[in-house]
């Protein structure tokens, strides 16, 4: 699947706001069926999306034949973010899945990279940039350039979170960051 970035088993962290495509993403570069813990939503569906995450989603895919990848999917809602630092610690990357349809995307955006910043300070992040296919024209120009203004340099790819070669893609390239 992909390259070892050390010997010992690697943790990494899909992270994002409700209905981006964390569990999807997991469900996507899962060899089995992911650990999930997905309950009906107490507040308004978000269109055909009626589940959401209560605590995290978890999947193992080996790296080669002897590492594990440990895939932890943090919860979107912030009244989970109790569980944030728990799941952060010992990851040695994010990949922040954020949802194109998103009108507030740029804000959304920068107060992910906050929090995680604030949790676990330069953790390297890879943005991954869903949902692009419903919109006519997809840009990630203003993500990118408001990122820029700020002085954030950070990878920033759309991708199918349904697409396991997408998935990886955007995994290999927070690898290739830290190389």
């Amino acid at each position: 699947m992909m390259e070892n970035p050390d010997s010992a088993a690697v943790k990494l962290v899909i992270a994002g706001p409700v209905g981006a495509g964390k569990t999807t993403t997991i469900r996507s570069l899962s060899e089995t069926e992911p650990l999930s813990t997905e309950m009906p939503m107490t507040e308004a569906a978000l269109g055909d999306k009626t589940t959401t995450t209560v605590a995290f989603d978890f999947s193992t895919v080996m790296l080669d034949e002897e590492v594990p990848l440990f895939i932890y999917g943090l919860p979107g809602q912030s009244r989970f973010q109790h569980m944030w630092p728990i799941i952060l610690e010992g990851a040695f990357g994010v990949v922040l899945v954020l949802d194109a349809r998103d009108e507030a995307l740029e804000g959304t955006c920068q107060e992910w990279l906050g929090v995680l910043d604030e949790i676990v300070p330069g953790l390297p992040v890879v943005i991954g940039v869903t949902k692009t296919d419903t919109l006519e024209a997809p840009s990630l120009r203003s993500l990118r350039s408001a990122l820029a203004s700020k002085g954030i340099v950070l990878p920033v790819f759309t991708f199918d979170a349904r697409n396991r070669e997408q998935a990886n893609h955007v995994i290999r390239a927070l690898l290739a960051t830290m190389a």
